[in-house]
């Protein structure tokens, strides 16, 4: 047996292989002796390998191929680990803002048509309000999200420097309601070092008491484009019914 045919036998590293010769005094018969010397940790190691790769294959084929309720449960339980506990706080790392995916759950910036409106129609609308803060028409349509969004939209957020906001940024911020609110910045104080907003929804008559005075702690972060119109209503919707009758369902232009 040479040493292919031992390699063969299941032992991979030549260095465990002994091989001693034995010859017997007045005959011409010689005999090789070949022990062969594991290591138990590697041993051990390989039986945890396998296991781990038997068990890596069966929980694929339920994760993903099994049709059967079990299989549908623990696709669930993964995706939310793997969302809550895993995506999240990765993107929130690379964004700088702890709600790095926002979902809009009111119609204040919404625009009639949404994507399709008519711009010089809105304007003529909603002038009024904006002309008090000294935003001109063509100053407003260079503006992010100048066409608004709606209800069930979510948003990609990133970090919101004070010092780099602009009039026209669309911010999300803590306002001591139940939920933080996204509109957009009308007005920027600086007040001893300190940078003070005031914002206003598009759909919005005017503004509201909390949207003054918004202090950079209030700050969550700053909304940068839409990713994935209407999505978020497959959460919104459980939570519909709880709402006052006048924010229920579709948007309206104010």
């Amino acid at each position: 047996m040479n040493i292919k045919d031992i390699k063969k036998a299941g032992v991979d590293d030549a260095r465990e292989i002994k091989i001693k010769k034995i010859k017997t005094k007045g005959k011409d018969i010689s005999l090789e002796e070949i022990s062969v010397k594991r290591d138990e940790e590697k041993e051990k190691l390989l039986n945890l390998k396998n296991k781990f790769r038997k068990f890596w294959k069966k929980f694929w084929f339920i994760l993903w191929k099994d049709d059967s309720l079990k299989g549908w449960i623990l696709s669930i339980i993964f995706l939310f680990i793997l969302i809550k506990f895993i995506f999240f706080p990765i993107l929130s790392l690379m964004t700088g803002t702890v709600l790095p995916l926002a979902i809009v759950e009111s119609c204040s910036m919404y625009h009639e048509g949404n994507i399709l409106s008519d711009y010089g129609s809105w304007w003529q609308g909603h002038e009024a309000k904006y002309l008090k803060y000294n935003i001109e028409k063509e100053e407003f349509k260079d503006f992010k999200f100048g066409k608004g969004f709606n209800k069930g939209d979510i948003l990609f957020i990133i970090k919101a420097s004070p010092e780099k906001l602009k009039i026209g940024d669309v911010i999300i911020f803590n306002s001591g309601q139940k939920n933080p609110v996204i509109h957009r910045i009308i007005k920027i104080e600086n007040q001893d070092g300190e940078y003070i907003f005031s914002t206003i929804g598009d759909n919005n008559n005017g503004q509201l008491n909390f949207e003054k005075g918004i202090k950079e702690e209030q700050l969550i972060g700053k909304a940068i484009f839409k990713i994935v119109p209407y999505a978020g209503w497959g959460k919104l919707i459980f939570f519909e019914a709880n709402k006052p009758d006048s924010e229920r369902g579709f948007c309206k232009e104010n």
